[in-house]
């Protein structure tokens, strides 16, 4: 109940009230903070934490074998002996290339906590025991003289697959290094949820109080002060076309235009607030189609280079040409959507890549009619699946396999497939891939890409439109996409004709 001003006083003092109101507000927000901040921190922390763990990893993934074979081939053949070897500055001690190998990794065993990166950390310190084991047979033969053929043989059958082993050993380490940063990102993406309930329950509490510090002062307040009490109680529940309109030339009139320009900035902040939101879920899923898996780009880049050694530069340039035209196409100056005929380019520069590193096992063919070219499509829509199908269903196949993209357009309608006879899924497995692709993408445990498109699909174009998945085992598997036929330049206007 306000107060009456009794021997000059006033008994509630307005101040009083506004400050327990401002402190009602910014304590939860205050303690929401820190809580976001610290959360921030940690996840910096351990995302750091991993990253440097897979640095260290990957420079002994791409230099550890190829060094410590060559050190120990020229030792057995005696083009520089264990003493010597330091004295060329090409080759390594194998001793100095162990030391400083289980030295580096004995250190990751120390820091990482993950479970199956420890599993393969352990793997690798063994293979270097052994690996040691072995350098020290051939020192022994090579002191002893005479040994030549013996050498050569342990150096076949020991050296070359223990150093396999280590770099298999690193990569499923990396792999797994990997796999921590994606359940790192579940859980941030989890504390994200909470972290938005929290706010949704402060928010409550703050209208509250708030709510009720002004009915307080609302209950010594004049009749027209009764109708801003109508008038906000109207803008507390949603609507925000109200208008107080008091002309009392007074502090009541003041208050009134107050009321009135904040409700019309409320409104502003609401619409500003959707909108937000829209463009946050729409950046979230632009990430996710962003993201290009960084071995793809290793595993070219190291094609490349083989090819340039191997003296066969217009392969080389080739390949050069369609990676640079498909990374092109990713970027597509930052836009969502793009033309078929754009998106058949990337698609093809992706394959032609692919076939030059899977040559023996990969073809393809690419059936879209010209006629839909000029229209639109989501950007990598159908890279994701050409991508599935390469490494789900040709690469198991352990044969040549084809993948086979068409395009067509039906009514108001657009139909793609892609088909590969790969390997296939029985009753169960297709059941399964096709529950998760049903599923947000954030909740799928597999088939993360596909669920991915079709999600971003029906979110754009509506759920009569996305994926079905068809497959046989041991016959292969088609993709099929739908969309509505939308042209780039008038993408309000959806074509409905027939035939």
């Amino acid at each position: 109940m306000a107060g009456h001003p009794e021997n000059g006083k006033i008994k509630y003092p307005l101040r009083v009230k506004m400050l327990a109101l401002v402190l009602t507000a910014m304590l939860p927000l205050l303690g929401i903070a820190i809580y976001l901040i610290a959360a921030l921190v940690d996840y910096r922390n351990v995302y750091d934490s991993i990253v440097s763990n897979m640095t260290v990893a990957n420079n002994y993934n791409l230099d550890f074998k190829d060094e410590m074979d060559e050190s120990i081939y020229k030792l057995v053949v005696g083009y520089v002996s264990f003493d010597n070897i330091h004295e060329d500055v090409t080759l390594k001690n194998p001793y100095s290339l162990i030391d400083e190998l289980r030295a580096e990794f004995t250190n990751l065993m120390g820091i990482t906590t993950d479970r199956e990166s420890r599993v393969w950390l352990q793997s690798l310190l063994r293979n270097i025991d052994t690996l040691e084991d072995r350098v020290d047979d051939i020192r022994i033969n090579v002191e002893q003289g005479g040994r030549y053929d013996e050498n050569v043989k342990m150096l076949d059958n020991n050296i070359y697959i223990l150093t396999e082993l280590i770099q298999d050993d690193i990569q499923y380490y990396i792999y797994y290094q990997t796999r921590s940063i994606e359940r790192l990102s579940a859980q941030l993406n989890k504390q994200v949820s909470s972290f938005i309930m929290l706010c949704v329950v402060l928010v409550a509490v703050i209208v509250t109080g708030v709510v009720t510090i002004t009915l307080l002062l609302l209950k010594s307040i004049t009749n027209p002060l009764e109708k801003l009490c109508r008038i906000t109680g109207q803008i507390s529940n949603g609507d925000f076309n109200v208008r107080a309109k008091i002309n009392t030339m007074d502090e009541i009139g003041i208050l009134s235009d107050s009321v009135d320009n904040m409700t019309e900035k409320l409104e502003i902040m609401v619409k500003q607030i959707k909108d937000d939101e829209r463009k946050m879920r729409h950046a979230e899923l632009r990430l996710l189609q962003e993201q290009i898996n960084p071995h793809f780009l290793y595993n070219t880049l190291d094609t490349i280079i083989w090819l340039i050694e191997g003296n066969d530069t217009d392969r080389a340039v080739s390949m050069v040409v369609s990676l640079s035209e498909f990374f092109r196409l990713v970027l597509s100056k930052g836009k969502e959507y793009i033309t078929i005929r754009e998106e058949e380019l990337h698609i093809r520069s992706y394959l032609e890549i692919q076939q030059v590193r899977y040559r023996d096992i990969l073809d393809f063919g690419i059936h879209i009619s010209p006629e839909i070219y000029d229209y639109r499509i989501l950007k990598l829509t159908l890279q994701p699946l050409v991508e599935n199908s390469l490494y789900h269903g040709i690469k198991y196949k352990r044969a040549k396999g084809k993948v086979t993209v068409e395009g067509r357009k039906e009514g108001g309608c657009i139909h793609f497939s892609v088909e590969d006879n790969g390997v296939g899924m029985d009753v169960g497995e297709l059941a399964k891939l096709r529950e998760e692709i049903a599923r947000p993408c954030k909740e799928t445990e597999k088939g993360f890409g596909l669920a991915n498109v079709n999600e971003r699909i029906r979110m754009n174009f509506g759920m009569q439109y996305g994926m079905e998945i068809h497959s046989v085992k041991g016959e292969g598997t088609r993709v099929d996409i739908t969309i509505p036929s939308q042209r780039l330049d008038n993408p309000a206007r959806e074509e409905t004709e027939n035939g």
